[in-house]
């Protein structure tokens, strides 16, 4: 990997939740960051027209603050490529990346290409995948549609917009709900007319190199009249991990419920090594790295988090509780 990355945000959020009108704040403002913004062109209308004077067939555009605006009509492996090499010869700058999705996305596909293409995975580090959601609208699009129930499930940090057109009480469930279906993300009420770009940057929720926390507390068991599809659960437990049979089980795993597995995280207490190791995975991929040495007097321990549609929990706990060193094969039917 490039010894200095260029760190890449995911923004996404339901149409109309207000992610436009942060990006166009970034495209314009003084703010000092020279960030290249990547927007999904999708038939949804994007940056303002306003901003973006230009020829039918460029795609880059330098802002009058020295951020970039491109449109993605193609192929994101690409326009990161186009990016990189007019960057590498000197003529753009720009020191991270923001990509924002379509409203109607599943981040997923944007996420992954940050796990299979080398080159783009060699030079951009993945930061961090943020959702705007919209206070007033949430509960009824998270009620209706799937794409917005996935916008949760994948995030690292959830900007929660318009809430001052919401009672205390109605944001309270909102974001009681929103831990129930994502723990792991934190949460922050955001007005775009003063949001820092603190908000958006710097998250390292995708770094498998930094300290990883886990807040298993956030899950509380309190039920909600919701029954939504992306749900998420935790599994613990203090035995060390054998770590071939626990390979074999998570392959098992992805391949057969890959597609439904949006976000999978944790940090693991593999029998025979020092260290943590820590993991995560989008869909069909996944990544492992080595963490932080356990110390002499801490108490080793793993914690997984895994957020999906209708995943069977109960096969999961049970094939992990069996991947721990001196686990007895379960009886079957």
């Amino acid at each position: 990997m490039a010894s200095k990355a260029v760190p890449v945000t995911i923004l996404t959020g339901f149409l109309g939740s207000g992610k436009t009108t942060l990006l166009n704040r970034i495209l314009t403002e003084k703010h000092g960051g020279r960030i290249a913004v990547i927007e999904n062109e999708f038939g949804e209308a994007g940056i303002d027209n306003e901003i973006l004077l230009q020829e039918a067939d460029e795609q880059i555009v330098e802002m009058n603050n020295g951020c970039i605006c491109c449109t993605v009509r193609g192929d994101l492996v690409r326009i990161l490529n186009d990016l990189r090499v007019k960057r590498e010869a000197g003529r753009l700058r720009f020191d991270r990346v923001i990509i924002e999705t379509t409203g109607l996305a599943d981040p997923g596909p944007v996420a992954q290409t940050f796990f299979m293409d080398e080159e783009t995975h060699g030079y951009y580090l993945l930061d961090a995948i943020v959702t705007v959601v919209d206070a007033k609208h949430a509960p009824q699009q998270l009620d209706e549609h799937h794409e917005a129930q996935e916008q949760v499930g994948f995030a690292d940090r959830l900007l929660i917009s318009k809430s001052d057109l919401v009672g205390a009480d109605d944001l309270a469930a909102l974001q009681a709900r929103l831990t129930a279906m994502n723990p792991r993300a934190t949460q922050k009420l955001v007005h775009f007319g003063r949001t820092e770009l603190a908000d958006l940057i710097d998250i390292r929720g995708f770094n498998l190199n930094a300290i990883l926390e886990i807040e298993p507390d956030f899950l509380t068991e309190d039920h909600h009249d919701h029954d939504d599809d992306v749900s998420s659960f935790v599994f613990r437990d203090d035995r060390p991990f054998d770590l071939a049979k626990l390979e074999t089980f998570m392959d098992l795993l992805i391949r057969n419920y890959g597609q439904d597995m949006l976000r999978y995280k944790g940090v693991l207490h593999i029998a025979g090594k020092s260290r943590r190791v820590i993991f995560q995975g989008v869909h069909m991929l996944m990544g492992a790295d080595e963490g932080a040495p356990w110390k002499h007097d801490e108490k080793r321990t793993s914690t997984m988090v895994f957020i999906g549609r209708k995943l069977p929990r109960e096969i999961f706990e049970k094939g992990l509780a069996y991947c721990v060193e001196g686990a007895e094969e379960p009886a079957t039917a």
